[in-house]
């Protein structure tokens, strides 16, 4: 393990791309802590950090879009306008045949369509921006300076509300061109890596606040974790991890049979390889969207109970918080929905079974075609039950912890989000992918990556330095790399 670490650092090629993700990502959490000129941090994170509704979508947003809304800054709206506009696009290429037809030309479809994503990135942070700006310069919210919203002096409040709007707009695009450069010049998937570099951030703050807790405080009143909870709180979390690497990882392998070919004299082909179906091909995308949406019921009782508050009110808002009963089930059933309809609109069986016919492999025991394609959207169904249940008992464990066990409390939820849920697998999912790509780059170079047992590495040094113990007649010796001498 250190040896490999040690060879990361001995290739300058490998070494160079590291340092500059490193620098591109110090860039962002620099950026990541400007505020916006003419805004009041302090109330603005005090008025975000409680458990209304604007404190869970503000929470939410800033976790898994690598901003900070909680202080308004000039990363405030994060990387995830880009990441939308580029969902949207994938969902749009498969209802619109034009678009599909650009993405299968190759380089130029793919600069094409690249080009539309960020004009598309532009009005969605133009959009987001505009509502945000519009919820800071409410006379009742005190959330910008007085000298900006007072009577009079709309000329400034206009100039704010404009200026504000740029600022987290071009703070945004700033933030693509940053994950683009890590992809160009850096270890890749750079969009990603920002997101993990803010959800690991968060790491330390939430240790912090555990730790803190577990200890007896001065006040007797006050809420704290004994022994038992924080070595639950270890374990569960040791469990957690492990579980969504096996998820992540999890492949449903269908073996598959090239056709034989005769050419000349000679039989081409006829080898068994497998085609790798993954558990989880969804990904955290059900998680996402499934999150996404459970915000928006609770917000609307919320205000509903505020408005005309009656039995009924105080229920469905009660009800509609995390960790309660109806919350969990609408949020399970809503896991699978997106898990289904994701499959649906990225797996493509038919062009798959196309793809195996048109490259002459074939499943043994089915026709090529229709067949085939019956079978492979089949089995992506019965895996995909199995994937989306493992997602919702990660996403869900967060929610008991913090409810049943810790509290309840904001500061708990923070605690209890890396025991599961969207964060950690991301988190998992990017850094899996992150060692993937620095163990290509080794073994590319004939050095031992992170993967390499100690036995095959030993068997691999044995098989190098064998020699054979006989001569051949007619032939020398062979070396140590194990290549035929020329004849005698």
């Amino acid at each position: 393990m250190f040896k490999s670490l040690a060879n990361v650092f001995r290739i300058p090629e490998l070494r160079n791309k590291l340092l500059f993700t490193l620098m591109l990502l110090c860039i962002y959490r620099i950026g990541f802590y400007i505020p916006i000129p003419g805004v009041r941090t302090e109330q603005i994170e005090a008025a975000t950090s409680g458990q209304g509704p604007l404190g869970q979508l503000t929470s939410y947003l800033t976790m898994f879009s690598g901003g900070n809304l909680q202080q308004s800054t000039i990363f405030g709206l994060g990387i995830m306008p880009y990441i939308s506009a580029s969902i949207i696009l994938q969902l749009l290429s498969t209802v619109l045949p034009s678009l599909e037809a650009l993405r299968k030309e190759g380089e130029p479809g793919t600069r094409k369509i690249n080009e539309w994503t960020r004009y598309i990135t532009v009005g969605i942070c133009l959009i987001q921006a505009g509502m945000w700006i519009t919820r800071l310069v409410q006379p009742q919210s005190g959330l910008v300076y007085n000298i900006i919203t007072q009577r009079g002096s709309s000329g400034a409040l206009w100039q704010f509300c404009i200026m504000a709007v740029v600022v987290l707009t071009a703070g945004s695009m700033f933030m693509m061109w940053l994950g683009e450069q890590i992809d160009q010049y850096g270890i890749g998937n750079g969009v990603s890596l920002i997101i993990t570099a803010n959800i690991v951030a968060r790491m330390p703050d939430a240790i912090i606040g555990l730790l803190r807790k577990s200890t007896i405080s001065v006040n007797a009143d006050s809420a704290h974790y004994g022994p038992h909870i924080v070595i639950f709180i270890a374990i569960t979390f040791v469990f957690v991890v492990a579980g969504s690497i096996l998820l992540t990882q999890a492949q449903r392998r269908i073996r598959i049979q090239q056709a034989k070919q005769m050419r000349g004299r000679k039989v081409f082909g006829g080898q068994a390889q497998y085609l790798p179906l993954r558990v989880n091909h969804s990904g955290v995308m059900p998680i996402i969207f499934a999150s996404s949406l459970m915000i928006f019921p609770s917000m609307a009782f919320s205000w509903i109970q505020g408005k005309w508050p009656n039995g009924v009110t105080i229920f469905l808002a009660g009800q509609f918080h995390g960790g309660s009963y109806l919350y969990i089930v609408c949020y399970i059933g809503m896991i699978f929905f997106f898990s289904y309809f994701w499959n649906t609109v990225q797996f493509q069986p038919k062009e798959l079974s196309n793809q195996l016919r048109d490259y002459g492999s074939f499943i043994p025991g089915l026709r090529p075609g229709k067949r085939t394609a019956d079978y492979l959207e089949a089995v992506m169904n019965r895996i995909t039950y199995v994937g989306a249940g493992f997602l919702c008992v990660i996403a869900i464990i967060p929610s008991l912890v913090a409810t049943k066990l810790l509290g309840g409390s904001n500061e708990d939820y923070m605690i209890a989000q890396f025991l599961g849920g969207t964060g950690l697998l991301i988190v998992i999912s990017v850094m899996l992918d992150f060692v993937n790509r620095i163990e290509a780059n080794l073994l590319m170079r004939d050095y031992d990556g992170f993967m390499d047992s100690s036995a095959d590495r030993a068997g691999q040094t044995s098989k190098k330095r064998t020699r054979p113990t006989g001569n051949k007649p007619g032939f020398r010796r062979t070396d140590d790399a194990g290549r035929k001498g020329s004849p005698a």
